[in-house]
């Protein structure tokens, strides 16, 4: 997502606390607090939207993986105004299948995108490129007002806020073309959309002060957003969406990681399988809230494992120039290096260990000169093609998770990130 840009704040608030391995006690509330400061003064920017490129590609797969949906006829069913439809089920979805006896588990690592916006500098595009070169799979995090004309914001009605608000600027027209070229070319490929909600509002007033009733509102316009885009825009000359949204999104992640605890409440009564809202664990296996997989961003080996840092792009930028989106040029090279070798470290340390799976969550940004999204391309060209390794979205290892025996589950949670267990005694 190349989110809206403009001029440049600098973050006048303190660097986050940051947790030495040791600390195994450090509070998820001194992460999420550092993140919610520095989220505050980005999104809060006067930025302006860009004009968006009309890149696609919509690159397709030559080796799909194995499904177990049954295969669909070629009839398009239409939903609605036609923004949205059903093609059939999505393909190239990996098979999930329970764990046999001292079987070690794959290695599942995750990457993530908040916004989900194509932008002029095409990054949408190119991460799609860059996962079917390395048979990746990722989570695309929609933001519903992405999908809304500047002149029909005042159908944004979001709690606490006033009417036709947001914390985040609206696109242009020719933006919401290329995003949904995008949108739907991604779930071709067998990627997800999740939802980032709508106004990305923070702090104060933000999800983190919102009821359940302010959470179903925000979800019912996300979902009216993407369901109506036609009506909204009175774009004719696009095809529909391939997937019906209400069925297609199964989990997300809130804005500055804020508000899960009444999300959570809510999540189930849309069907959603998993939540990504949280922050500050370490690498353990995934365990259920509310009864719904909670998916949170980690703690990774930091600065050659001194100390711990959040796997998301925002954290290494507010550490490595608190906050600041255009740093010193001279430290990119460094800093583009330290954000490797943290993901890297993190990788390692359950990849010879746990086999927990890692959590990467980005924003399609030229923070610091495009430095976190040249870490992270490396990562996925690093990692995605070794030996047991598995790069796949937040759905598929949810479908994986389901279907294994919950006593080996319980076992894999007990392990240490950097223990290499006898796996013969775990799973059984």
């Amino acid at each position: 997502m190349k989110q809206p840009s403009g001029r440049r704040r600098k973050a006048r608030a303190p660097r986050p606390p940051v947790a030495r391995r040791n600390l195994l006690g450090l509070t998820a509330a001194l992460v999420v607090a550092s993140l919610v400061v520095g989220y505050l003064l980005l999104a809060r920017d006067d930025r302006t939207a860009p004009t968006a490129s009309a890149k696609d590609g919509s690159p397709k797969r030559s080796a799909p993986r194995a499904t177990g949906e049954p295969e669909w006829d070629g009839r398009t069913e239409v939903i609605g105004d036609g923004s949205t439809s059903y093609t059939g089920p999505q393909e190239n979805q990996l098979k999930a299948e329970p764990l046999k006896p001292g079987q070690k588990p794959p290695q599942f690592v995750v990457f993530s995108w908040d916004g989900a916006l194509q932008g002029d500098d095409g990054l949408f595009a190119h991460f799609r490129e860059t996962a079917e070169q390395y048979d990746a799979h990722m989570t695309f995090f929609l933001t519903g007002i992405y999908l809304l004309p500047k002149s029909q914001k005042d159908l944004y009605d979001p709690p606490q806020h006033p009417t036709g608000s947001a914390a985040i600027s609206l696109p242009t027209d020719e933006h919401i073309r290329t995003t949904l070229e995008q949108l739907s070319g991604a779930w071709k490929d067998g990627h997800e959309i999740g939802t980032h909600f709508n106004g990305h509002f923070c702090g104060s007033k933000g999800g983190g002060d919102w009821s359940t009733e302010e959470w179903k509102s925000e979800i019912d316009q996300f979902y009216g957003f993407v369901k109506k885009w036609k009506t909204n825009t009175g774009f004719t000359d696009i095809d529909p969406l391939p997937f019906d949204i209400e069925k297609e999104v199964v989990g997300g992640r809130a804005p500055c990681l804020e508000g899960q605890a009444n999300l959570l409440k809510v999540a189930k009564e849309y069907g959603w399988r998993y939540d990504a809202s949280s922050a500050g664990d370490f690498q353990i296996w995934p365990t259920k809230k509310n009864g719904v997989w909670d998916f949170p961003l980690q703690m990774l080996p930091y600065e050659g494992g001194k100390y711990q840092g959040l796997s998301m792009d925002f954290n290494f930028l507010y550490n490595q120039s608190e906050g600041e989106t255009e740093g010193d040029p001279a430290q990119y090279p460094r800093w583009q290096q330290e954000t490797f070798d943290t993901y890297m470290g993190g990788f390692n340390r359950v990849y010879y260990g746990s086999r927990a799976p890692l959590f990467v969550g980005n924003h399609f940004e030229e923070w610091n000169g495009g430095i976190y999204m040249k870490a992270v391309e490396e990562v996925i060209k690093t990692v995605c093609p070794k030996k047991d390794v598995k790069c796949v979205s937040f759905r598929e290892l949810a479908d994986w998770m389901d279907v294994q025996k919950p006593a080996t589950l319980q076992r894999l949670r007990t392990l240490d990130p950097a223990q290499s267990p006898n796996w013969s005694t775990v799973v059984k």
